[in-house]
């Protein structure tokens, strides 16, 4: 059909004052027909010299009804104000494309797109040109949806009030939200195409890089941490590092997302002390000291560790004579006084009412008895520092791991019965379990 011979062809059909239809009887004409596409051919009056079948079914008349008649008539100056550059472009000798929807089709208009050429006669002049159009409309449709949820996406990241970023498996900046710039304190622009260990300081990142290999590995990780210098005070913050797969199957990035976890956080954390910490005394609770013996115990080989079993004397007198919230406060003061007899390290936890448990590590059975000699006076300091009381004491008993004993509740019998033995021998005392009979 692009051929000179052709175009000939087609286009000697002569249109005299009055056009007339396009005839069939052409073996060129019948091949342009059978072209599932509709073509026009145009003088440069922009009238229609010629248009086969599927151009006909596409404008929905008979061709006597559109030969003969300008662009403009056919489809009104919208479509012509749409057109008229490309076939002057196309009058120059150049090939050009335009997209508009149809108007004249109602209610099912649909995108097309046309394409402009010149048609050149044997000369090689330009004495018409032709136009084909092609239904694009599923996939414009197609285009403006991903466009339109492109723009959703993008404003979804910018607003969103969750620091966000794009990091490729070398470690640069490839997006980063308004979320994040604000976060950091510095403009996107500063940041895209920057190592995230140049733009945000290589001790800081030094922090974060095992999270981020190990989403390069293809494992989603999170990263907690308690963050100062924010505008509301230190904040639990927890960054995610999710893989970024590629067609093939490889990791090529990492996105970051950052939420403030704050108070779920805290709560987690008065969760975990409610479960772990004693009600009233902020003691360990008896759970966590048993978890903690049982550790104890299963490394005394290397780090021997003496139980200390704490009871004290006359705590009932004091109960009865000067009530319930005397005695609370005498626990409270205890639990707080064995805590500063040892080291942090050291474990003080309540075993049950007036009882309590000390799990502390020593060198040897003459490190342990100096420590019960410290224990005692700290029960008796305590007592001095409530006035009002009755006089209080404490019997204690206390054994070794692993001389005494390697498993935790045999620890934990031998220190109670010490503990006893102390009270029967006069109270007031710490015994080693190996000194009884």
């Amino acid at each position: 059909m692009t051929s000179p011979r052709t175009h000939a062809t087609i286009h000697s059909v002569k249109l005299d004052d009055t056009p007339t239809a396009n005839l069939s009887a052409n073996p060129a004409e019948r091949l342009v027909d059978a072209i599932a596409l509709p073509i026009g051919r145009w003088n440069r009056e922009a009238r229609l010299l010629f248009c086969n079948a599927p151009y006909c079914r596409w404008a929905g008349r008979p061709s006597d009804e559109l030969v003969g008649r300008t662009l403009e008539d056919l489809y009104g100056p919208e479509a012509w104000a749409v057109a008229s550059s490309r076939f002057a472009a196309a009058f120059e000798g150049r090939t050009v494309h335009y997209e508009r929807r149809l108007t004249h089709q109602g209610a099912s208009a649909r995108w097309t797109r046309a394409m402009v050429f010149p048609d050149r006669n044997a000369e090689g002049e330009i004495d018409a040109i032709y136009t084909i159009a092609f239904d694009i409309h599923d996939d414009v449709i197609e285009r403006e949806a991903l466009h339109a949820a492109q723009k959703r996406l993008d404003r979804f990241t910018e607003h969103i009030p969750y620091p966000l970023t794009y990091i490729d498996r070398d470690g640069v900046l490839r997006f980063v939200n308004r979320a994040y710039a604000q976060a950091v304190g510095m403009a996107a622009a500063d940041l895209l195409g920057q190592p995230i260990d140049q733009a945000r300081g290589a001790a800081q990142w030094a922090q974060h890089q095992p999270f981020f290999e190990r989403a390069l590995a293809g494992e989603a990780a999170q990263y907690t941490r308690l963050v100062d210098k924010l505008p509301l005070g230190p904040r639990w913050l927890r960054t995610s590092y999710v893989p970024d797969f590629g067609d093939d199957g490889r990791v090529q990035g990492a996105y970051t997302v950052t939420i403030d976890v704050h108070d779920l956080t805290e709560a987690q954390q008065r969760l975990q002390r409610s479960v772990e910490r004693d009600g009233l005394t902020d003691a360990l609770t008896r759970r966590t000291m048993m978890e903690r013996l049982d550790a104890a115990c299963m490394t005394c080989a290397t780090q021997p560790v003496a139980l200390f079993f704490v009871d004290l004397d006359g705590f009932k007198a004091l109960n009865d004579a000067r009530g319930h919230a005397a005695g609370d406060a005498m626990l409270v003061a205890l639990a707080q006084a064995l805590q500063g007899a040892v080291r942090a390290e050291d474990a003080v936890g309540r075993f049950g009412g007036d009882e309590f448990l000390v799990l502390a590590g020593v060198r040897d059975a003459a490190g342990a008895h100096v420590l019960a000699s410290h224990l005692l006076e700290a029960v008796q300091a305590c007592a001095v520092r409530c006035p009002g009381t009755q006089p209080v004491s404490a019997s204690i008993g206390y054994a070794l791991a692993p001389n005494d004993a390697t498993q935790p509740l045999g620890l934990l019998q031998l220190a109670d019965h010490a503990m006893y033995a102390a009270k029967r021998s006069g109270k007031n005392r710490a015994m080693h379990c190996a000194g009884l009979d």
